[in-house]
């Protein structure tokens, strides 16, 4: 009996959902500043009479869904944003160390452009950002530098142009947006 090593037919990332507090804020950031495709729009979505909410996503049984968006994110992972109203919704941004915490990573060609792109939409970048490339280690090459959405969820640019240190000590490759 042959037993599999993880999920059956797995094939990658769908996409990442994010709740935003101003759907319309969310939606011009993803589309104008970062410049993300927006796609399809639906909702809402709620029950008054059962516990449908609670049994397929695991929220509050009188959460509403008032809509969802859908972009393309460059090549890869899509992003769907929500716009959710809920009696116990918590209104607090996680950090990375939280738990639940998160951010989303975009490669970008040249980080410095990036960044001053954001600059120029005012877009708060953090201090430490965009310092020197890793020299040293797997992430040699890497350089990077977080931001915060208007709403304050985490972002990172990040670039590596010439790969990553870790490519000399295996055949194994992570996924490559460059490719």
């Amino acid at each position: 009996m042959t037993h599999s090593k993880g999920l059956p037919g797995l094939r990658g990332t769908d996409h990442l959902g994010i709740t935003a507090p101003d759907f319309d804020e969310a939606v011009d950031f993803f589309t104008h500043v970062l410049g993300l495709e927006p796609f399809y729009e639906m909702g809402p979505f709620e029950s008054n009479e059962d516990d449908f909410m609670l049994d397929m996503l695991n929220v509050n049984p009188r959460a509403v869904i008032r809509r969802v968006k859908q972009f393309r994110c460059g090549s890869n992972t899509n992003i769907e944003l929500f716009e959710y109203e809920s009696p116990d919704q918590r209104r607090e941004m996680p950090k990375n160390s939280d738990w639940g915490g998160h951010h989303i990573a975009l490669y970008v060609d040249d980080i410095d452009v990036a960044m001053d792109h954001l600059r120029a939409h005012e877009v708060r970048l953090m201090p430490g950002g965009g310092g020197p490339t890793i020299i040293d280690g797997p992430e040699a090459g890497l350089r990077s530098c977080y931001f915060l959405t208007p709403w304050g969820m985490q972002m990172e640019l990040i670039t590596y142009p010439d790969g990553k240190g870790y490519t000399k000590d295996t055949d194994r490759r992570l996924w490559d947006p460059r490719s």
